[in-house]
This record gives structure tokens, sequence and C-alpha cells, in this order.
């Protein structure tokens, strides 16, 4: 069997047809909704408004949220590494670091401070893996910021492991202001254009509201329990 065929649909849905006693359908037609109220939450609000709705969420969710210009990113981004205490930092292999003039004092980070600061390998996962569970801080840029939930959206890919936001003791997430929207709807309406437009869409979707935490007992929250215990976001102005 070639890699990437289907084999044998069109047997599989008649039976399905079959079983629901009705003719297969072809074709399906997308219904057209008179109401559609989530695009109505938070639409007329600036990028400013939108940074002041995730501050306000921000609290909620156990997170630090501090702003920043790209002048100043470099400075404040060490002073929350060493806020947490890091020693082993983990980044994404994005283009990103460069472009905002991170990558540039990673080396400095090493002379000046004895912080070591590692950058996901895509050409051995594995090896990734185990520096990621082995560092205090992991590192990523936002993609999308979701602004009513205090959610950063991260497309994985051959470089953005999901281990950097998930492994690490702590987890500061990057968010360039530009990428803020309102709430999910924004989040899965590009998704869907991504699809539609047949592009390559990633194979993995992470939506990370804050450190993890977990109430499955008794209600009782808890932070901390299977993720990094503590996160910070560093909102950027790029606009």
């Amino acid at each position: 069997m070639q890699k990437g065929t289907i084999q044998n649909s069109d047997i599989f849905l008649d039976n399905i047809a079959k079983s629901l006693g009705r003719e297969r359908k072809e074709t399906v037609i997308r219904p057209t909704w008179h109401h559609q109220p989530q695009w109505d939450v938070l639409a007329n609000y600036t990028q400013n408004q939108l940074v002041d709705v995730l501050e306000a969420q921000c609290k909620s969710i156990h997170t630090d949220l501090i702003r920043t210009c790209k002048e100043n990113l470099n400075e404040t981004l060490l002073k929350v590494i060493k806020n947490f205490h890091g020693k082993t930092v983990m980044t994404s292999d994005d283009s990103r670091f460069e472009m905002f003039g991170l990558k540039d004092h990673f080396n400095e980070y090493k002379q000046r401070e004895d912080i070591d600061v590692h950058t996901w390998d895509k050409t051995d996962g594995d090896t990734s893996i185990r520096v990621a569970e082995r560092a205090d801080v992991g590192i990523t840029f936002s993609d999308i910021t979701l602004a009513e939930s205090g959610t950063v959206v991260l497309f994985s890919d051959e470089g953005k492991g999901r281990s950097v936001s998930l492994l690490p003791a702590t987890y500061i997430a990057l968010i360039p202001q530009s990428t803020l929207v309102p709430r999910m709807s924004q989040a899965t309406k590009e998704i869907h254009r991504q699809v539609e437009n047949r592009e390559r869409v990633s194979s993995c979707v992470n939506f990370i509201s804050g450190p993890s935490n977990s109430a499955d007992i008794e209600m009782n929250l808890v932070v901390g329990v299977h993720g990094p215990i503590k996160a910070t976001y560093i909102v950027i102005e790029d606009q």
C-alpha cells in the first residue's frame, strides 16, 4: 500500500450509510447560520485593549504578564529567567528569536550569567526531548494569542517540538502584540483557512493557558501537576 493513500473508503462509507438506513451522501452542504454571536465578543477592541483583557485574564490563570518593547526585550527576558532561577534554558527553533534580536544575546547569557541556552534540534528530536526534560525554563513564541482566555497557541513543526513548552519546570511565552486576537473563534478560523487553502497545517496545535493545573480530585485546583509549575507571558510591542 502506498503511503498517503486511502483504501476501500467507498465500501466503508457504503456500509455506514446502509447501517443508518439511508442513501450514501456524496456531498455535504454547509449550513448558513443566521446568528453567530461568537464574532461579536471583543470585536471592536484595539490591540492595546486586547492586551488589557489578556492581562486581566492572566490574574485568573496564575500567570504573570509583562509588557515590553523590542528594544528592551532581551533585558526583560533575562530578568524573568533569573527570577525563575533558570540555569538551563530550552527554546524552539524559531526564526523570530533572531528577528527580535534575542539569538545574538544567548552566548552572553552563558558568559555573563552562567545560563545555558539550548535550541531545539530538528535533526535529533530524542536528544532535544532529554534536554527539555532537564531544562529549568522553556521559551517559545506564540503564533496566535487569545485575549479572552489568556491562551497562547503554538503550531508545532520539526523545529518547534511540543516538549519545549511542556517539560521544563517553568515556561515563558513571548507574545508579539500583533498575534493577539479576541478569542478561540479567530484561531479556529485561521486553522480552517489553512486547511481550505491546502497549506501545510501543523500536525499538533497546542492551546496553553498558563501553567499546568488540574482540579480532577474533589474539584480542588492544583497548579503544576503535569507540566510547568509557573508561567510568564511577555507581550512585545511590535506594531
